[in-house]
C-alpha cells in the first residue's frame, strides 16, 4: 500500500469511529478521489471481458471498450493532471491529494489495470482460437495463406508506408496522437552498418486485417508490417523490432476572450493532435537505445511508460467484434416501435396531444424522435423548431429532418455545441451544413457547454398555436440509442412549451429567465431545485414521515451536493444511488453515511439515464412522489458550468413508469450489479434467491411509451416490488 491509500485508509477509520459530526464535515476522506474512482469503474466495464455467461465476441467487446475508455482518460483527465504538476499548481483535490500525489497514485493504479487487460486478452485471444476466430503474429500460414498476406501487404501497404532513417540527417518524425509505430534496428549487409528506420502507420490503414478464409483468422496491422521487413528493407539483415504507441494531451481549453469560438475550435482541434506526450506505450522486447531515442525525442516530461509483451491499443480490438459468428455474440434485439403512436397511425403529434409519453431506449426505437421532426418538416402547419445538438453522430437522420424543414420555409433554430469533446469536428461540419440550407445556426455560450437535450416544435391549431416539446436524457445520436439506455419525453404541456421558450431565449439571446414554470435549468435554478428537494425529505424525517432519496445518475463528484445527501443521511432519510461510473460519496460510514446506497450496474446496455425520486412523505414506491429526469449528472461542471434541464414528471402514467419500472428495476437488478463499500471497493452482487436481470426484463416485456391496446390483449409489463432488507 503505497501513502496515500495508507492516509486515506487511515481517515476511513477515524471517520468510522468518530460520532463528532462537525468533525466528519472537515475530513477529506469523506469523499473518494475522482480519478481512482473512475478507474474503479472502468475495472468494472474490464470485470465483464471475463464474464462467461457472456458470448466470447462480445466479452471481446468490453475488452476493446476499456481500452478506449482508459485512452480518453489518460488523454483528457489525466493530462489535465499532469499539466498542473508541470506548471507546480498545487490545486488539492475534494480527498486532499496534491496533484503529484493523485498522478502518482493514478500510474500505479493504470499499470494494474493494463496488467488486467493484457490478462483478459491473453486468455480471449486463446478462447478465440478454440472456437475458430484465431489472431496471429508471426507464427506460419499455409501457402495460401502466406501468398494472400504478402499479395495484400504489397497491394493495400506498402505504397502508404514510408520507413524513414534515424539519424543525424532525418529529423525525428512527428507521432500523432494514438499513433503507432515500429522502430527496426537493421544491419545494411553491403557494409555491416548498424541503421535504425522507424515506420509510422497512417491512420486510414484498419487496426486488424482478416484473412480470407472460412475460418476467422485475423493479423494486426503492426504484425503484418513485421512480416514482410524483406519486402521494406532489401539489402537489409533485421536485428529486431519494437512497437510503439503515443497518447497526447487531448483536451481543449476555451480562452474567455476568443473573439471567434468557430475559428478558435479549428484551430484548436489542430493544436489537440501535437498536444504533449502522456503515455508511451512500449510492445516487444525494445533495444535500450531505440527506446532512449524515443524518450528523448518525444520530449516525455511527467509521462507514464507502459512496457508489454502482449498487445498495444485495446480498442483496435473491435474490429475482430464485428465477425460474422452470431453464436459468438448477444441475440439479436430489435427495438420496438411505440405502441400508442401506432395507435394513432402514426400519427406523432396526435398521439401527444392525448398524453404525454416516456419511451426508454433502446427497448422502444429512437427512430419516433427522429420521426418527431421529419413529420414536422413535412407537417404545413408547422411554424418553427427549436433543437440542441450535443452530439449527432457522423450519419445524423436528425440533422436532415432540420435541413428539411428549413428547406420547407420553416423557422428553424440549431443550438449547435462545439465544447463535445472529440465531436468539436463533426459539429463544425453539421454547423456549415444546417447554415447553408437555412437554418439558424447558434453555438451557445463561449464557457458553458449546451447539455440539455431539448427539441421543440411549434404548431399552428385552431385560432392558435402548440408548441410540442421532446426532453431527453440521452444525445440525439441515432448509434448510442442502440446501446446507451435513456429517456426520451414528449409532451404538449402548454407550461413545459413556455419555459422550452425560456430556455432557447437563454442559450440564444443570454436572456436569464426570472422565474420558469416547470423546468430547473442550470446553472441557474437545477442545484436550487434539487436542495429544495432533499430539505423536504429531511425535514419529514425530523417530522416523523417516511424519508427517501432515490437516484440514477452517470457520476457523482460534486463536494456541495454530496454534502447536501449526507446531511440527509444523518437526519435519517434513507438513500438510494445508482451511480454508473464516478462516484465521489462514500456510503455506509456510521455518523455520516449510514443510511446511503450505492450500486453501479454495468451490462449489455450503457446505462445513461438520470433520475432524481423524493419521497414527499410516503414509503417509495408512490404516486406523491416527486419525480425528475434530466440531463445532468452530480457534478460541478453539470450544476454549475453547463446548461442542463430537469422536467417534473407530472402526468401519472408516465411518474408511475419512470418511477415504478425504470428507477426501481434498477435497484432491484441482482445480475449486473456492484455495491460500493465503505472503503472503495466495488463488490459484485452475489448469487440471489430472486435473481433480477434489468436489462433482459426490459427487452422482454411490452414498451413503457401508453401500452394502449396491448394492455387489454393481456401483454401486461409484470410489476415490479420492492423487497425492502435485500437490495
Amino acid at each position: 500500500m503505497n501513502k496515500e491509500n495508507m492516509l486515506q485508509a487511515s481517515e476511513s477509520v477515524e471517520i468510522s469511529e468518530s460520532c463528532d459530526n462537525s468533525k466528519l464535515a472537515t475530513l477529506p476522506a469523506r469523499y473518494f478521489n475522482r480519478e481512482l474512482s473512475w478507474l474503479a469503474f472502468n475495472e468494472r466495464v474490464l470485470a465483464e471481458a471475463t464474464n462467461r455467461n457472456y458470448p466470447l465476441l462480445e466479452r471481446l467487446r468490453f475488452l476493446s471498450i476499456s481500452g478506449s475508455n482508459l485512452d480518453e482518460f489518460l488523454m483528457v483527465r489525466v493530462a489535465g493532471i499532469a499539466g498542473q504538476v508541470r506548471r507546480q499548481i498545487e490545486e488539492i483535490s475534494i480527498d486532499g491529494a496534491t496533484p503529484s500525489q493523485a498522478l502518482s497514485a493514478i500510474h500505479e493504479k493504470v499499470l494494474q489495470l493494463e496488467t488486467v487487460q493484457q490478462e483478459a486478452w491473453s486468455e480471449l485471444k486463446r478462447l478465440l482460437g478454440d472456437a475458430g476466430v484465431r489472431v496471429i503474429g508471426d507464427e506460419p500460414l499455409d501457402k495460401a495463406g502466406e501468398a494472400w498476406l504478402t499479395d495484400y501487404f504489397l497491394e493495400h501497404i506498402m505504397a502508404v508506408i514510408t520507413p524513414q532513417a534515424i539519424d543525424p540527417a532525418h529529423p525525428f518524425p512527428f507521432v500523432a496522437n494514438q499513433g503507432i509505430g515500429v522502430l527496426f534496428s537493421l544491419t545494411r549487409e553491403a557494409d555491416d552498418s548498424p541503421v535504425m528506420e522507424m515506420v509510422l502507420i497512417p491512420s486510414s490503414l484498419p487496426r486488424f486485417v482478416r484473412i480470407p478464409g472460412e475460418e476467422a483468422a485475423w493479423i494486426s496491422i503492426e504484425d503484418l508490417i513485421c512480416r514482410n521487413t524483406d519486402q521494406i528493407f532489401p539489402g537489409f539483415a533485421v536485428n529486431g523490432h519494437g512497437v510503439f504507441r503515443v497518447l497526447r494531451d487531448s483536451d481543449i481549453e476555451i480562452e474567455e476572450d476568443a473573439e471567434d469560438l468557430v475559428r478558435y475550435y479549428r484551430t484548436a482541434i489542430q493544436r489537440r493532435r501535437r498536444g504533449i506526450v502522456i503515455v508511451l506505450q512500449l510492445q516487444g522486447k525494445f533495444d535500450p537505445a531505440a527506446e532512449d531515442l524515443l524518450r528523448n525525442q518525444l520530449g516525455l516530461d511527467r509521462a507514464l511508460i507502459m512496457k508489454t509483451d502482449g498487445i498495444i491499443g485495446f480498442s483496435g480490438l473491435s474490429a475482430i467484434c464485428d465477425e460474422d459468428r452470431p453464436e459468438l455474440k448477444f441475440e439479436p434485439y430489435s427495438p420496438r416501435y411505440p405502441e400508442r403512436i401506432l395507435e394513432h397511425d402514426g400519427d406523432i403529434f396526435a398521439a401527444i396531444r392525448e398524453k404525454d409519453i416516456v419511451i426508454q431506449h433502446p427497448y422502444e426505437s429512437f427512430e419516433v424522435v427522429i420521426d418527431f421532426l421529419r413529420q414536422a418538416a413535412g407537417d404545413p402547419d408547422v411554424v418553427a423548431i427549436k433543437q440542441t445538438l450535443y452530439r449527432a453522430g457522423k450519419q445524423s437522420a436528425i440533422i436532415s429532418a432540420l435541413i428539411a424543414a428549413a428547406e420547407a420555409g420553416k423557422s428553424v433554430t440549431a443550438v449547435v455545441e462545439l465544447k463535445a469533446r472529440f465531436d468539436e469536428e463533426q459539429n463544425l461540419l453539421w454547423a456549415s451544413q444546417l447554415e447553408r440550407a437555412g437554418v439558424q445556426v447558434i453555438y451557445g455560450f463561449v464557457d458553458w457547454k449546451t447539455h440539455a437535450k431539448v427539441s421543440m416544435v411549434v404548431r399552428r391549431e385552431g385560432e392558435g398555436h402548440r408548441t410540442y416539446c421532446h426532453f431527453g436524457t440521452g444525445n440525439y445520436h441515432p448509434i448510442t440509442a442502440r446501446i446507451y439506455t435513456d429517456l426520451s419525453y414528449f409532451t404538449a404541456d402548454p407550461a413545459a412549451g413556455r419555459d422550452a421558450v425560456r430556455l432557447f431565449n437563454f442559450i440564444t439571446g443570454y436572456v436569464e429567465p426570472k422565474t420558469t414554470e416547470v423546468l430547473a435549468i442550470s446553472p441557474i435554478s437545477l442545484r436550487p431545485k434539487l436542495y429544495e428537494c432533499i430539505d423536504t425529505e429531511i425535514a419529514n424525517a425530523a417530522a416523523g414521515r417516511p424519508a427517501a432519496i432515490w437516484a440514477k445518475m452517470n457520476s457523482l463528484t460534486d463536494p456541495e451536493l454530496i454534502d447536501r445527501l449526507y446531511d440527509a443521511s444523518q437526519a435519517g432519510v434513507e438513500i438510494m444511488l445508482v451511480v454508473r461510473g464516478i462516484c465521489c460519496l462514500r456510503p455506509g460510514i456510521p455518523g455520516l453515511s449510514e443510511h446511503i446506497m450505492v450500486k453501479s450496474v454495468i451490462g449489455r446496455f450503457l446505462e445513461h439515464v438520470r433520475i432524481w425520486a423524493f419521497a414527499n412523505g410516503a414509503e417509495m414506491p408512490n404516486r406523491k412522489a416527486h419525480v425528475f429526469i434530466t440531463s445532468a449528472d452530480g457534478m460541478s461542471r453539470n450544476l454549475d458550468r453547463r446548461v442542463e434541464v430537469m422536467v417534473p414528471m407530472r402526468n401519472k402514467t408516465v411518474h408511475d413508469q419512470v418511477l415504478d419500472q425504470v428507477m426501481l428495476a434498477n435497484l432491484l437488478d441482482t445480475e449486473q450489479s456492484w455495491m460500493l463499500e465503505p472503503d472503495g471497493h466495488y463488490e459484485r452482487v452475489g448469487e440471489s434467491d430472486n435473481p433480477f436481470n434489468l436489462h433482459r426484463y426490459f427487452m422482454t416485456n411490452p414498451s413503457l411509451s401508453g401500452r394502449g391496446a396491448s394492455i387489454a390483449s393481456g401483454r401486461k409489463v409484470p410489476k415490479l416490488s420492492l423487497r425492502r432488507g435485500n437490495i
